[in-house]
């Protein structure tokens, strides 16, 4: 396979529009859904380098849809960042096209192939280390929102259907345990109990979106740290990347994959639950961070619902573990026997955790709402 990819790679890079003599190229990040690699070009005594990569096809179905979305907000970005007097080649994703003028490349393979300019003295973190780490990744979450507030996000392709349809995930988890596949079901009846006693709240987001209580926006739907590109030198946030699953959405599905990823005590599949709670110091610290960074773009029923957002997101992870489980973790990598059981008793031990302190984490979204004012 690797072969094939290297023959495949000798074909695309000439397709691209890079000045230059290639001097060397080489795998690059630790990511699971893309083939990445990263070129080195020579031109005029001076090294640049790009960011190569090969597009799963099998997760996202029509590439073009998703360089779509890719091009059309970078691009916007790429004004406001400039009206705003800040470097547009370094503070979001910058497409290169190729010979034809097309953001993408179909191989003889039918593979799918991307370049993006890659952004020089930058590094990313794998994991939350400290609460302003937390508070740092939220203001340029945030930042993301405020910057794409005007966009029309009804314009752009959903590039995985319903992703953040929480009822419609339910009822995936639902027929899950109806078909019982594996015969699995008995192992995790408590687990299965405590997703159906919530069914009632998988539709409260998704009807506010409805009755126009919520404005449809653009979400990034995977705000984990390690897609955000830090400076080497200043340790500022400077750009959001992994924009595969840029759609229309809600802006509490953003905030709250990150409380859900960020703000827990332990591990996503961590064993001994006793460890698995919600850091309210990181929900604070997060929740500063994000409204400041939206910068007064959200709506006083979208920061009102934040917990709401940390819950869904959280619970929805969960039963999206757990059905994967029923099914044969046909979806989910795992690495031991019953793991994604594991990882969705850590998610309900977090929406457990929540709604324990339910009312302190609306008071933290009160404060900090109100320290902007």
């Amino acid at each position: 396979m690797e072969n094939t990819i290297c023959v495949r790679m000798d074909e695309v890079i000439t397709q691209f529009a890079i000045g230059g003599k290639l001097t060397e190229s080489r795998p690059y990040g630790n990511g699971h859904i893309n083939d990445t690699f990263l070129l080195t070009y020579e031109m005029a005594g001076e090294s640049k380098h790009y960011i190569l990569q090969r597009m799963n096809h099998v997760i996202f179905r029509n590439p073009h849809q998703l360089m779509e979305n890719i091009v059309n907000v970078t691009e916007y970005l790429q004004g406001k960042i400039a009206d705003e007097g800040g470097d547009a080649q370094r503070e979001t994703l910058n497409v290169v096209r190729t010979v034809q003028g097309m953001p993408y490349y179909k191989d003889s393979g039918d593979n799918y192939w991307r370049v993006f300019l890659f952004i020089e003295g930058t590094e990313c973190f794998e994991k939350v280390e400290s609460a302003k780490d937390f508070y740092d990744s939220a203001v340029a979450f945030g930042n993301f929102q405020k910057r794409l507030a005007d966009y029309p996000a009804e314009k752009l392709h959903e590039t995985i259907p319903n992703f953040h349809n929480t009822p419609s995930r339910f009822s995936d988890f639902r027929n899950a345990v109806e078909e019982d596949r594996m015969g699995r079901a008995a192992l995790a009846g408590k687990e299965i109990g405590f997703a159906l006693e919530r069914e009632g709240d998988t539709s409260v987001l998704t009807e506010m979106l409805r009755e126009g209580e919520l404005p449809l926006r653009v979400t990034h739907n995977d705000t984990k740290l390690n897609n955000i590109l830090f400076d080497a030198k200043t340790k500022k946030a400077i750009c959001i990347i992994d924009l595969d699953t840029v759609m229309p959405g809600l802006s509490l599905y953003d905030f709250g994959d990150s409380i859900r990823f960020g703000a827990s005590t332990g591990a996503e599949d961590e064993k001994d639950l006793d460890k698995v709670e919600v850091d309210l110091d990181l929900f604070e610290a997060y929740t500063r961070g994000f409204l400041e960074g939206c910068g007064g773009s959200l709506t006083p029923e979208e920061i009102r619902m934040l917990p709401m957002g940390a819950k869904l997101m959280t619970y929805e992870c969960g039963i999206r573990f757990l059905a994967d489980y029923l099914e044969g973790d046909v979806y989910f990598k795992i690495h031991r026997e019953g793991h994604n059981l594991d990882r969705a008793r850590t998610q309900f031990k977090l929406v457990a955790d929540m709604e324990k302190k339910w009312d302190k984490m609306a008071d933290i979204v009160e404060r900090c709402r109100k320290n902007l004012l």
